[in-house]
């Protein structure tokens, strides 16, 4: 008896020390840490980002403002708050009659659309926004390409998102139809995200039985590119044999987007999504893509991994605590301002107002104890 109670307590005591040197890899930060460079970001927002009607860099459509909007709500600002409020109204008075919720003329109704959705959702308490965002979503799923189009579910094109009515579709505009989707909570058995799962599918450079583009044998790394649609494009450029390197973004984009689809994670498709990651895993650069879109890439870096629900990477350099090394990174590229901006100013990330919105994004995925 006296020998079963000391192996009790040595493995007991073993637990308390596996425990204490876990707690220690991932206690880089404190909530009240965490709560202070938001504090930060939040205040640059408000005193110098917002202009007297209540947008975020006007010039460049609603989608910034929603994407601020969203940021700010995801770190918990109020719907009362006058910079979320007076934000809210900016962007409601851009509902069109068609249900999509952009500026007239604008090239990027998806995205706008899109954006907006997701910070309505955040903030729909009680339902208030239940109309307009069921209008919103109406629209989205009528940019859908699919039967509408005449298309068949073996047409590359199929299930794909793009910029606006009839424009190319590609993985960034339907990874965030997706994200809008399931903002509204629309789950893996909506008919628009299972059309949209193919055309997913389809941009990762990987030979299965669900894809057989052109594309997926010329690479085969596991990654994902920007579309296979209409010939087929990578941001990141073409191989030698013709194929269309893969990075990290968009391999995001494309692995958040299988599980919100109910891709199970151990799917040859998740699995080998997750082993370009590993091989190319940085907080520095956007793998691919060096520092372009690089907090584009932070969010989407972000709320993919929280999706997988998974905590460290084990690369050929050792163990990454991602949701440590990211708030880190980010706290360290804060401005004294309380701003973050890209020196590469690609994809409008010279802009501080949209890069401190994903910055507030991310963060949201990163705040201890959530």
């Amino acid at each position: 008896m006296l020998v079963k109670r000391v192996i009790a307590l040595l493995v007991l005591l073993a637990g308390f020390t596996i425990t204490s040197r876990f707690a220690l890899a991932q206690g880089d930060y404190s909530r009240s840490d965490w709560d202070r460079v938001v504090a930060k970001g939040v205040e640059f927002l408000r005193t110098q980002g917002q202009a007297e009607d209540g947008s975020f860099s006007k010039q460049n459509g609603i989608g910034i403002t929603a994407v601020v909007v969203a940021g700010l709500a995801n770190v918990g600002v109020s719907e009362t708050d006058p910079i979320v409020a007076k934000s809210l109204g900016f962007i409601l008075q851009f509902q069109q009659p068609d249900g999509g919720i952009y500026q007239p003329g604008s090239r990027h109704s998806n995205y706008e659309t899109c954006l907006a959705i997701m910070a309505l959702s955040r903030l729909n308490q009680n339902g208030k926004y239940d109309r307009i965002l069921q209008q919103a979503e109406r629209y989205v799923k009528g940019l859908q390409w699919d039967e509408t189009e005449e298309l068949q579910k073996e047409d590359l094109a199929y299930g794909g998102a793009g910029y606006g009515s009839k424009s190319r579709p590609d993985l960034s505009n339907t990874s965030f139809m997706i994200d809008a989707l399931k903002s509204m909570g629309r789950g893996e058995d909506d008919e628009a995200i299972q059309k949209a799962l193919l055309f997913v599918t389809r941009c990762q450079n990987l030979e299965s039985s669900e894809n057989a583009s052109p594309f997926a044998a010329l690479v085969n790394d596991g990654g994902f590119y920007y579309t296979v649609a209409a010939g087929g494009e990578s941001q990141a450029g073409k191989t030698d044999n013709g194929g269309l390197r893969s990075y990290a973004s968009m391999t995001y984009a494309g692995l958040k987007s299988m599980i919100f689809a109910g891709v199970d994670q151990d799917d040859q498709r998740v699995q080998a999504a997750l082993r370009f990651l590993k091989n190319n895993y940085s907080i520095e650069m956007n793998p691919g893509l060096g520092q372009s879109g690089l907090y584009y890439y932070y969010h989407t870096m972000a709320k993919a991994l929280d999706a997988l629900n998974v905590e460290s990477f084990e690369s050929s350099d050792g163990v990454h605590h991602w949701r440590e090394e990211l708030f880190a990174k980010l706290r360290a590229n804060q401005a004294t301002n309380g701003s973050w901006v890209n020196a590469d100013a690609r994809w409008l990330e010279g802009d501080a107002n949209l890069v401190s919105g994903y910055a507030l994004l991310t963060l949201s995925y990163l705040k201890p104890g959530r």
